[in-house]
């Protein structure tokens, strides 16, 4: 593949699947720069290594790129201490305005959504990927399993514990709603 053709096979590549990758990273890393930061990483990765592409699934090949691009990003935070402390993830609180104009339902559906992240950005990175690339990005198991690097059973235990996981996690919740008719 010449160069002008692979970096146009690439740039389309990016833009069809720019919202997966960006989901992913934004759940991975927990913010939107980074997320942003990690995706345009994977970009300059996916030329340089456009060689590597062996036909399989693009998209997932494209994924894996993003995701090591992510992981990349999450060991440097662990690795330090003080920048871990400046970029940690702070609980958006709903403006006071916009709860007074919505309705109680409209409210609570806003922070059993809220909850739901909370404890989903609460998982561990390996669980959360999974169900991630699962529930929200709606790729199959063998494109998990691309994706991951994994064999596809793992992808299945994975996604099971990591909704165990979650519903226990949201057992306390529910039983509150359904104790107040909700």
């Amino acid at each position: 593949m010449q160069a002008t053709a692979t970096s146009d096979w690439i740039a389309e590549l990016a833009q069809t699947h720019l919202d997966a990758a960006y989901n992913l990273g934004r759940w991975l890393l927990g913010n939107e720069q980074d997320a942003a930061d990690a995706v345009h990483d994977a970009y300059l990765r996916a030329a340089r290594s456009a060689h590597t592409y062996a036909d399989g699934n693009a998209r997932a090949w494209w994924l894996a790129i993003v995701r090591n691009c992510c992981l990349a990003r999450l060991n440097a935070r662990r690795r330090d201490a003080a920048h871990r402390a400046a970029v940690a993830s702070v609980e958006s609180v709903p403006d006071e305005n916009d709860l007074r104009s919505n309705t109680e339902a409209a409210v609570h559906a806003q922070q059993r959504s809220l909850l739901v992240e909370q404890h989903l950005r609460a998982l561990p990175t390996e669980f959360r990927e999974a169900l991630v690339l699962r529930e929200i990005e709606d790729l199959s198991y063998r494109e998990i399993a691309d994706v991951l690097q994994v064999p596809i059973g793992t992808v299945m235990s994975r996604l099971s514990r990591a909704r165990a996981m979650l519903q226990r996690a949201l057992a306390p919740a529910a039983r509150e709603d359904e104790a107040h008719g909700l």
